[in-house]
């Protein structure tokens, strides 16, 4: 069976750290695939807000 984990994150560091602790959990055959995206906008006051996101689909 296959399964899929989603992780967002405002800060990329914040990212790796849940992604890391997620994958400690898996053992290597586990893993299929893992995806990772940046995306950036403006906020109402026009500081820029990032997104860090990652997908990583799994086998239980």
């Amino acid at each position: 069976m296959l399964k899929v984990a989603v992780f967002d994150e405002e800060h990329e560091k914040d990212l790796e750290s849940e992604v890391n602790h997620f994958l400690s959990k898996l053992t290597e055959e586990q893993i299929v695939e893992m995806k990772y995206s940046v995306a950036a906008t403006c906020d109402a006051e026009g500081e820029q807000v990032y997104c860090f996101s990652a997908l990583i689909l799994y086998r239980v």
